[in-house]
Parts: C-alpha cells; sequence; structure tokens
C-alpha cells in the first residue's frame, strides 16, 4: 500500500469524525448557518434593504425577503458585474460563473471566496468519505480525469468569468496532478467532439482509475474509447474503480455503462451548481444524498404542487415530510438570497437527511392536469429496461397535444436505443404501469379516456448527440431535458427520428 494511500485513508477518517458533528445536530448546524449568512452580510446594499439587522428568525426572514430567481435577482447581479462592491456580498466575488438563462440569455452567477472554499471542500470529502466507508483507497495511485469545460477564464470588470466545471478545474491539489488527466492543453479545446477525441488519446493507454463526468458525455467518451481500442472500458483501465457523476439521473444509464466497461464499478453521485454545491453520495449501501447543512447554505422548502400560491409556504429543515416533492430555496455565501434554483427535492431520509433530486420546478408535462416529473419517467425507463432485453441511450418525454386525426392525446417519448426491445409491446406496457403506478392524476386521465397511453418515436442512435449540436449544448455541463410541457425539444428532435 503506497503512503499516498495510507495518508488518504487517515484524512478520510478526520474528515468523516467532523461531518458526523454536523449531522447529527442538523438543525443547530443550519439555525449557525442563518445567523452567520445574516451577520456578515447585513452592511451589503441587500442586507440593508432587507434589514437584515432586524432578521433574528426564519418567520422575520420569510416577510423580509421574498423569493428570488435569477430575472427578479438581476438588478443587484448587474451592479456587482458592472464592478461595485457590497452588493450582495461583502467585498467582489472572484468569479462569475457563467450559465446559460432561458429568457435573460447568459445569467452571471457570484462565486465568493466562502463559497468556491466550500465547492472544492465538498467535492473532495464526498471521495474522502468513500474511502472511509469501503477501506478503498488504492485507486489514489492511479490517473483521474474529469470531464468538464474549459478552464480558460475570461474578466469582467476585473472578475473572472468562466463555466463552473472550468473553474474547479483550477482547484485540483498539488498532490493529484500528476495523477490528473486530460492534458491542460486538451482540456482548453473549445469544440467537444475534438476534445473528446484528444481525451481517448491521452488516456488510453494509461491506468485510469477515477472516471467523472456528466453520464451522457462519459458514455461518448466509454463508446470512443471501445471503438478506439476495440476492448471494454474495465479491460482496457483494469483498475477502474470509482464514476463520479452529477446534473443527471444515473439509473437510466446504468446498463449501459455497464456493458461498455463490461462489469459493475462503483459509483458515487454529487449534486453541484454554479450556486452551490447541495449533497453528495455518502453511503454505498443506503439510497439518496447527504444534504450539506454546515457548508455556507441555509435551506428552505416549498411544496412544489403549492409552489405558485401568493405567497406560498416556505418551511425549514425541521418541518419537512418523506418523499415530499419539494422546489428547494437556498441562501447562500455567495450572495443568493431566498433564491429560487428551479431545482426539485424529495427527501428519502431525515436521519440523516437524505434527498433524491426529482427534477425542475419548470420542467414537468401538466398538459392536462397531470404534473408528471423527471423522476417519475426515469423511475419508468429503469423499470422498463430491467424488465426487457432493451439498451437505451437517451430519451425525452413531451406531451402531444392535437395527434393527428380523432386521436386521444398521449404521451410521446422519444428514445434512441442501442439495442431496440425484442418485445417492444412489454416494453411500453412496462413504461406505462409504472408511470401510472406512481402518478395517480395520470392514472386517472388514462382510465378516464381523457389520454391514450404512451406512445414511442424512435431517435438514431446520435439524434441526441447531434441535436445538442444544433442547439450548441454539446458536451461540458449541458443535459438533455428530460421532459417539457411543450413541444419545442421534441419538435426539432423529430428531425432525427427513425421512421418519420
Amino acid at each position: 500500500m503506497s503512503f499516498k494511500s495510507v495518508a488518504a485513508k487517515i484524512f478520510a477518517k478526520s474528515i468523516v469524525r467532523k461531518r458526523t458533528k454536523w449531522v447529527n445536530n442538523p438543525i443547530a448546524a443550519q439555525e449557525r448557518v442563518f445567523h452567520e449568512l445574516m451577520r456578515i452580510a447585513k452592511q451589503t446594499a441587500f442586507g440593508k434593504d432587507h434589514d437584515f439587522t432586524n432578521i433574528h428568525s426564519h418567520s422575520d426572514f420569510v416577510k423580509k425577503v421574498p423569493i428570488r430567481d435569477y430575472e427578479a435577482l438581476k438588478p443587484y447581479v448587474e451592479k456587482v458585474v458592472a464592478g461595485d462592491s457590497d452588493i450582495l456580498w461583502p467585498g467582489l466575488p472572484v468569479y462569475f460563473a457563467k450559465t446559460s438563462g432561458t429568457t435573460s440569455g447568459s445569467k452571471y452567477i457570484p462565486i465568493t471566496e466562502e463559497s468556491i472554499k466550500c465547492q472544492v471542500q465538498a467535492s473532495r470529502n464526498a471521495i474522502l468519505g468513500y474511502i472511509d466507508e469501503t477501506g478503498e483507497a488504492a485507486f489514489v495511485d492511479g490517473k483521474m480525469i474529469f470531464l468538464q469545460g474549459s478552464p480558460v477564464l475570461s474578466e469582467k470588470n476585473g472578475i473572472k468569468l468562466g463555466r463552473l466545471s472550468g473553474i474547479s478545474a483550477h482547484y485540483v491539489p498539488n498532490y493529484l496532478q500528476k495523477n490528473r488527466l486530460p492534458s491542460w492543453e486538451t482540456n482548453c479545446i473549445e469544440d467537444w467532439e475534438t476534445k473528446v477525441d484528444a481525451i481517448v488519446s491521452e488516456t488510453i493507454d494509461e491506468d485510469m482509475s477515477i472516471i467523472a463526468g456528466i453520464p451522457s458525455w462519459v458514455q461518448m467518451y466509454f463508446e470512443k474509447l471501445n471503438e478506439r481500442s476495440g476492448k471494454q472500458v474495465g479491460t482496457l483501465f483494469k483498475n477502474f474503480q470509482l464514476f463520479i457523476y452529477g446534473g443527471v439521473n444515473y439509473e437510466p444509464y446504468r446498463a449501459k455503462f455497464e456493458q461498455l466497461i463490461g462489469r459493475k464499478v462503483a459509483s458515487i453521485e454529487l449534486f453541484p451548481a454554479s450556486e452551490g454545491f447541495f449533497a453528495y453520495q455518502d453511503s454505498q449501501t443506503e439510497k439518496g444524498m447527504l444534504l450539506l447543512l454546515n457548508s455556507g447554505i441555509f435551506y428552505e422548502f416549498v411544496k412544489a404542487d403549492a409552489f405558485f400560491e401568493e405567497p406560498p409556504t416556505r418551511i425549514t429543515l425541521k418541518d419537512v415530510e418523506l418523499h415530499v416533492n419539494y422546489v428547494m430555496i437556498i441562501s447562500t455565501n455567495a450572495g443568493l438570497w431566498a433564491y429560487n434554483l428551479g431545482d426539485t427535492v424529495q427527501f428519502i431520509s431525515l436521519k440523516p437527511f437524505r434527498i433524491i433530486v426529482s427534477g425542475r420546478i419548470k420542467h414537468f408535462i401538466s398538459a392536462f392536469g397531470e404534473h408528471v416529473i423527471a423522476k417519475e419517467v426515469e423511475e419508468a425507463m429503469q423499470l422498463a429496461i430491467a424488465g426487457t432485453d432493451a439498451q437505451v441511450n437517451e430519451f425525452t418525454v413531451a406531451p402531444q397535444i392535437t395527434p393527428e386525426g380523432n386521436q386521444l392525446p398521449y404521451h410521446e417519448w422519444l428514445i434512441s436505443f442501442q439495442k431496440e426491445p425484442s418485445d417492444m409491446a412489454k416494453f411500453i406496457a412496462l413504461l406505462e404501469a409504472s408511470l401510472q403506478e406512481q402518478n395517480s392524476y395520470y392514472f386517472d386521465l388514462i382510465t378516464g379516456k381523457v389520454l391514450q397511453p404512451l406512445k414511442i418515436t424512435k431517435i438514431r442512435e446520435n439524434g441526441f448527440l447531434e441535436y445538442m449540436k444544433s442547439v450548441g449544448k454539446l458536451g461540458g455541463q449541458n443535459k438533455v431535458q428530460r421532459l417539457s410541457n411543450d413541444r419545442k425539444v421534441a419538435d426539432l428532435l423529430s428531425n432525427y427520428c427513425l421512421e418519420c
């Protein structure tokens, strides 16, 4: 056993011991974060505008600070972008994470010294937690790859600007730099397809032990490795033992990954975003991700089905319930206040507080009042794959409100199959049964003959990649939208269908 792996085990034990303190006192941990945020930010422009000095409790906060999304916070952000200090957080941020907004063009999410420190520690602690739980540490001696955006940063009024994954590339610890791939030059390639080809060339003969990234783009990397070498990834990389991912649910991809790898590989799920690092998988035996309660983020929750009420009821951690779909609202040490991240979560454990990401508050299908969410379609797909011999590359779901002729409306599942099921009728029946079982509104609409059962449109093998490329979202942190309440994505994808 190498010195590095021994040191990693010792460090991991220390970090987990510290984590246990706030895990065992979660409400107190959140109270401390809340009061610290109020204290630090009370002299900022936002703090003065919202009377932070006289906020002493969550109920005070609710009265004085309304829920905001990026559009509502934008007047403050624009002042920060212009170079004004002490607006949302003392001083100026050290970075802006640039993301694509749906209505506002580019979004500039501030990242402060305090918040980037929390982001880096969370990603590190996720791996250390795995080491402490499993006793596995040999992988720290192998090569590691993080499929991410370009680390090249620009500047806006003296503040560095880039994608979150590119910013994070600047924080790889020195002791891992020799293990890290790809090279800086390759990582800086902007064109995603060119970049993946270069990464394959750099890594195909290396001893890869950790591979990380959004599943859909890692799948592309694995497929290219397979094409180039003629070998399964697990044969090519004999010591590959840990896959780290975030951004989307891994389960619909798992069967395909195991085929490409040729064996099972342990995985760790992360829940990072430009706005903060919220949770990571802390157990290989328990479901869900541990909500990070001591990392400069104060959480509020609003039931998703009541989110658009005026005003919505906001609760804190002490009042959450199991298996309820909540919109997660955050206040952070980057200066985001009662901020609607847009993600929905469900608690699957309260001791400790573990969550799953159930979708996006804007991403659902409710054309007929069914309110189908991402978790439901992903679980249905997972069951259909497990119950048949199908292999699925990617999929999305949309309503078909006005089908041809006198047909009833239906949900259209646009699916790219790696291998079509030998019994397509069974595959569809499993999808349909699972969705009806999970969602009583959908069940009522089917049995009441308001909707007809779902239909599948087959998308050619690389159709989703071609679609993402056509809309300028190939690679990096970009993800295929799992479902939508309109036809925008579906209509564009129809250009890549097999039997249209």
